[in-house]
């Protein structure tokens, strides 16, 4: 046997020895904790939702899973955690539309999507609501959008932050409306909507949880939702394609990233696990009560959503100039 002979020979069982090993780990995985990163604090939907995932997925799987909740910097600290995390599938993270994708267009983050995250889900959607104090004499969208136009930048508008979702759905409104208004931003958007009902403000466009309970108090007035159908969570409120503005959408998304380099057997079973609890009605109706519709997409699916959502923000961002503090 030749020196030659051997090192090839001594390759091949190296090879085949390796694919062994990970095709043994990924049929028994998982076979301890995993970690479930969450990118915002306890107490707000993301933690909310990532809890009862938790919850069935430790049942589906058999084994602890455990939330990590890691905030800060609207949900990059969190993102930027997990994509520090070791390829081995006993880490995954919770990122929606803020860290995930408006983040890394405004400011400078220290991670990149594209190259450090597998998306495997997207788990949720929903919509949100442009809301004005109960004492408005804005009924309708219209009524607001022909103010506006009458006296440019006479209107202010709230949001919880440089880039937040009611930021951009606003800038949006403005740029198809063709109107200019007078931003006025906030630490978080219940502060902005306290500022509201104090009448502080003309508007804002608020995650729907939040605003429903002022809604049904009587305290603020919704005028139209941004999803493309209604919601029951606060019934009888118009899209904004039936309130004068056709084709208009703007939803707060979830998704579940793996850190890159993840083996697709890993993957597979990850999705094939999201697919089996998101289906689970109890999840379906909690889910609906946090004002978001429970899903599980297939990869592909949520890679072209990915897409075509970077596509339609990055243009309104970079035509906008809207840059984080």
């Amino acid at each position: 046997m030749t020196q030659k002979y051997q090192r090839n020979l001594m390759k091949f069982l190296c090879i085949l020895f390796a694919c062994c090993s990970l095709n043994i780990f990924a049929q028994s995985f998982p076979s301890k904790p995993v970690r479930f990163i969450v990118t915002y604090p306890p107490g707000g939907s993301s933690d909310l939702m990532g809890r009862l995932m938790a919850k069935k997925l430790n049942d589906y799987w058999g084994q602890p899973i455990i939330v990590e909740n890691k905030s800060g910097a609207a949900g990059s600290i969190g993102m930027d955690y997990a994509a520090r995390q070791p390829a081995d599938g006993y880490a995954f993270v919770l990122g929606n539309i803020g860290p995930a994708l408006i983040n890394p267009l405004i400011s400078k983050v220290t991670y990149n999507m594209e190259k450090d995250f597998i998306p495997v889900a997207m788990i949720s959607a929903g919509p949100n609501v442009l809301v004005v104090p109960a004492n408005s004499p804005y009924k309708t969208l219209q009524d607001l959008l022909n103010a506006a136009k009458a006296k440019p930048d006479s209107l202010n508008f709230g949001t919880s932050g440089p880039g937040s979702m009611s930021h951009i759905a606003t800038e949006m409104i403005m740029r198809e409306a063709n109107l200019k208004m007078t931003h006025v931003p906030y630490k978080g958007g219940g502060l902005a909507l306290i500022d509201l009902m104090a009448g502080q403000i003309d508007f804002i466009v608020s995650d729907a949880l939040p605003a429903a309970e002022h809604i049904k108090s009587g305290r603020i007035r919704p005028l139209a939702i941004t999803s493309t159908a209604r919601t029951s969570l606060v019934p009888g409120v118009p899209t904004f394609s039936e309130a004068g503005m056709p084709g208009f959408a703007a939803l707060s998304w979830w998704g579940v990233y793996l850190p890159a380099g993840t083996p697709k057997d890993i993957q597979e079973k990850y999705h094939t696990a999201l697919v089996k609890i998101m289906s689970d009605p109890e999840i379906k109706e909690r889910f609906a009560g946090l004002g978001v519709q429970a899903q599980a997409t297939s990869m592909d699916e949520f890679k072209a959503f990915i897409s075509a959502e970077n596509a339609k923000y990055s243009k309104l961002i970079t035509e906008n100039k809207i840059k984080a503090d």
